[in-house]
């Protein structure tokens, strides 16, 4: 499904094609040793609680992005441990098709809003608020449901052991 716009040159009216794409994203799940994870609450539409993360900017990387993304809005220095998963339901984002690169990460000391957050909070898994922004609930099920799958997975190994 390829989604083409035609646009006459504004110069020489030659008409041109466009292709519209789904802009790259990440969110960060961020924890904080011993106390949980990090999220915020949106100050800009759509409102409400999420994972902080935002746009991928020009000539950044993923990486780049998510460390940016995470100091903006939580004024925490972050270490990416890793990838947790992409997610890219065209319906995800209500503004626009995005497609997000999941990151998990490490930090310390005392989060606090800014940029786009209008409020942060650091919540364990049973205290997540039950509404969360865009699939965000999803990405933390998947989360939280990884943490419980490698325990099994370690338990099993040493049965055998």
């Amino acid at each position: 499904m390829t989604t083409r716009i035609k646009r006459a040159c504004p110069r020489c009216g030659l008409e041109t094609e466009e292709y519209r794409n789904p802009v790259p994203t990440v969110d960060i799940i961020i924890e904080i040793m011993g106390r949980g994870i990090v999220l915020i609450k949106r100050k800009n539409t759509p409102v409400g609680w999420a994972l902080p993360g935002g746009f991928v900017d020009y000539g950044e990387s993923l990486e780049e992005a998510a460390v940016r993304e995470a100091l903006e809005e939580t004024s925490l220095r972050v270490d990416l441990s890793g990838q947790l998963n992409t997610y890219s339901d065209p319906l995800r984002d209500p503004r626009q098709h995005t497609i997000s690169t999941v990151f998990i990460a490490r930090a310390d000391g005392t989060p606090k809003a800014a940029d786009d957050a209008a409020e942060i909070g650091i919540f364990t898994e049973e205290e997540i608020p039950a509404m969360l922004m865009f699939d965000h609930a999803e990405i933390l099920a998947d989360y939280f449901g990884r943490d419980s799958k490698q325990r099994k997975t370690s338990k099993r190994r040493s049965k055998c052991d």
